[in-house]
């Protein structure tokens, strides 16, 4: 049912076809519900006025009280234009210099002047508001806001809004953003229906929706400002969260799992051989598998971990627990490099089990793929690692139970359901995915919200830490000094640039005259240097990282193809150059590169001659911790959840208008906690109660896609 939110935004009073087609292109609005979507990004304080004397240049905005006490307008050339003999369009300055009982201050307008000029008539008194600053020794508003004396601005709390240079050149200002606002609530007001039902408003101690749109709008005080904001956003996440859990509760009802109630043999002759003990962490972690895996559900588990915390001996001992239920897994890595390590690593834990392991990726030969095909077909290949080969068409598993796949966010929704669609007898294999980029508890809740998340958060014993250090281009010749010293202990180092080819208005370091410069710096026959980059075809790439991997070259200069899962024991120095230009997850991925061995590490930020105050911050804090969660929390309140690594091609399920996942974690736990409540109570929503809630959840913009199927 059409409702006032659902008007074209051109029929609302003071809009039109021409403003409609601007807010629509500008900010993508095209209802008065979108309007009254966008909410003030700030207040500004009007309730005060201030005495010109007590004005300082550079305060936030200020407001005068004052009296026009001379004009004075100017041409393009600096001449003073006579008030009696003015053309207009030779005017391109006004100076007004006004008054109070404390002193005189000068405002300036360079557009409307002949508007204002006729305005602001010596003798007559006006509101100022605007932002102070200094010109030629003294203090000058240009463009302030000029207001009757008595209007009503003064004593609010006054919205800002979103705007573009476009809007404001067409005259859509903050000021008539304000009128517009102002227009759709009373157009919206009298029929709006309430979007909570009044039970959840009780309980959470919520404001109607009518109060909470109007004082976020026009805020009596910030009292009702902060009322209005809390319900805004605890409906946003509410809904959010109540659509996630409502899919994941029906999922986990209808999707009947496989039941593995055994560990197997092969999983303790694996366990009993490790030389080391597992940690706390990754005991937890197995043991939740473990309960999803005999529930008779299907699992779809989120596996959390930092880069080295031991997330590939939690896959191998899930993968051998499918073994001992007589099923089979296989394991999905994003490039042929990693699983070619996966596959190394792995079979030698297989060793003591007996199970046999096989690896199919783009360049596995026909010979061997014929002999894998029918090894999976007749289930003597226990578990199979790959590339996205795992799911062509022509792999057939005798009995899929399990899925492990490593960051997922690398793979295709299509490739995914492919394998999906591989389980025994029709019945989904139990899926494990994996990521080494952590993922901000609040982020998970949201991007995740249906997964069941797990975390390892605790290092190995033995991993020492990674020494990180930060300079300037002086250093560079002492940094190369390192790398020899490394070199001659039989280390190996990366350095990793930022692009292939050099930008015309960047001076950053491009990766060609950064590999000629090294070259020169470790020149044959002492020192081998490989490179890889994404433009070399799959062959040359991993011709070059296998010749590092294996020691036949001392040093790998790259670019960010090295991000995921290259496992280099003897490599002991990271090098990033033009550091400054890196996201903190990527730093942290590409530290996460070395001191996978037993000898010290060093990660060597290499910044640029110019660096803003923010990416200074980025690169303290990575001098300052290894914390992966700890360093995604703050990269997500520096960037803003849409643009973390791994996230951007999902971005967030539905958008939030007022919320913030980095700011509202606290009312986030609060609304998950709730939904999950109401959905224990009311698991289809089917109670009359809750009637405004099905209703919510069956609009569009909570079709939310669910990140954790794969089908």
């Amino acid at each position: 049912m059409k409702t006032a939110m659902d008007m074209d935004i051109q029929y609302l009073p003071g809009v039109g076809p021409k403003r409609a087609a601007l807010l629509k292109s500008e900010l993508e609005m095209e209802t008065v519900g979108d309007l009254l979507h966008l909410y003030p990004f700030r207040y500004i304080d009007r309730s005060t006025v201030q005495r010109i004397a007590e004005v300082i240049p550079d305060q936030a905005f200020i407001q005068v009280r004052a009296t026009v006490l001379k004009t004075r307008l100017s041409a393009k050339n600096g001449a003073e234009v006579p008030a009696d003999k003015v053309k207009y369009n030779l005017v391109n300055r006004l100076s007004v210099i006004i008054g109070d009982d404390s002193g005189e201050m000068e405002v300036v307008f360079f557009k409307g002047i002949k508007w204002m000029h006729g305005r602001l008539v010596p003798g007559s008194t006006f509101l100022f508001f605007g932002k102070p600053q200094t010109f030629n020794g003294r203090i000058n508003m240009v463009h302030p806001e000029v207001d009757a004396p008595d209007a009503v601005t003064a004593g609010v709390l006054t919205g800002v809004y979103t705007s573009t240079e476009k809007l404001k050149n067409s005259g859509i200002t903050g000021k008539v953003m304000l009128k517009l606002m102002a227009s759709a609530l009373e157009v919206v007001l009298p029929s709006l229906q309430e979007t909570l039902p009044g039970h959840i408003l009780k309980e959470k101690g919520l404001v109607p929706l009518s109060y909470a749109l109007r004082q976020i709008h026009f805020p009596i005080d910030q009292n009702a400002l902060s009322k209005a904001t809390y319900r805004l956003k605890f409906e946003e996440l509410f809904y959010l969260q109540l659509s996630l859990l409502k899919q994941k509760y029906i999922r986990s009802r209808s999707e009947v799992g496989m039941v593995m109630p055994r560990v197997g043999e092969a999983f303790n002759a694996c366990y009993r051989s490790l030389p080391y003990d597992l940690t706390g962490a990754q005991k937890r972690v197995i043991k939740e598998i473990r309960e999803d895996l005999k529930s008779g559900h299907q699992m779809n588990r989120l596996l959390q971990g930092d880069v080295g915390s031991g997330k590939t001996m939690v896959a191998v001992l899930t993968a051998l627990i499918a073994v001992g239920n007589g099923y089979q897994a296989c394991i999905m890595a994003p490039t042929e490099v990693l699983a070619q390590q996966h596959f190394a690593n792995i079979s030698r834990y297989l060793v003591p089990t007996g199970v046999k392991c096989a690896l199919l990726t783009g360049s596995t030969g026909a010979a061997a793929r014929r002999d894998i095909h029918a090894g999976l077909e007749d289930g003597s290949i226990g578990i199979l690692i790959g590339t996205h080969a795992l799911i062509e068409d022509t792999v057939n598993y005798n009995a899929l139970g399990l899925a492990i796949i490593d960051e997922q966010h690398r793979f295709g929704v299509d490739q995914r359901a492919r394998l999906w669609n591989k389980g025994f007898q029709g019945v989904h294999p139990h899926v494990l995915v994996m990521t080494a980029t952590p993922i901000p508890r609040t982020l998970a809740m949201t991007l995740y919200g249906d997964l069941d998340v797990s975390v390892i958060d605790e290092m190995p014993p033995g991993r020492k830490p990674v020494q990180t250090l930060c300079v300037g281009e002086g250093k560079r010749h002492a940094m190369h000094n390192f790398i020899r010293d490394e070199i001659r202990k039989g280390r190996q180092a990366f350095i990793v640039y930022p692009l292939i080819f050099e930008s015309e208005k960047l001076d950053y370091k491009n990766l060609e005259l950064g590999y000629e410069e090294i070259v020169k710096a470790f020149p044959l026959p002492d020192y081998k240097v490989a490179i890889v980059h994404g433009k070399q075809s799959n062959e040359e790439k991993n011709f070059n990282m296998e010749a590092f991997a294996a020691g036949r070259a001392n040093i790998l200069v790259s670019t960010t193809v090295i991000e995921v899962g290259v496992d280099v024991p003897n490599a002991s120095v990271m090098v990033i150059e033009s550091a400054e230009r890196f996201g903190l997850s990527q730093l942290h991925q590409l530290r996460g590169r070395v001191g996978r061995g037993a000898e010290r590490s060093y990660c060597i930020l290499m910044k640029g001659q110019k660096v803003s105050r923010e990416s200074q911050k980025r690169l303290d804090l990575m001098c300052a911790t290894e914390n992966g969660f700890e360093i995604a929390e703050e990269d997500m309140k520096m960037r803003g959840p849409g643009d973390l690594e791994g996230t951007q091609q999902s971005g967030l399920p539905i958008t939030l208008n007022i919320a913030s996942l980095a700011r509202d974690g606290a009312i986030l736990s609060d609304a998950r906690t709730y939904a999950a409540h109401i959905l224990e109570l009311d698991p289809m929503l089917s109670a009359p109660r809750n009637a405004i809630l099905a209703a919510e959840l069956r609009k569009d913009k909570y079709a939310v896609k669910d990140y954790s199927q794969i089908s």
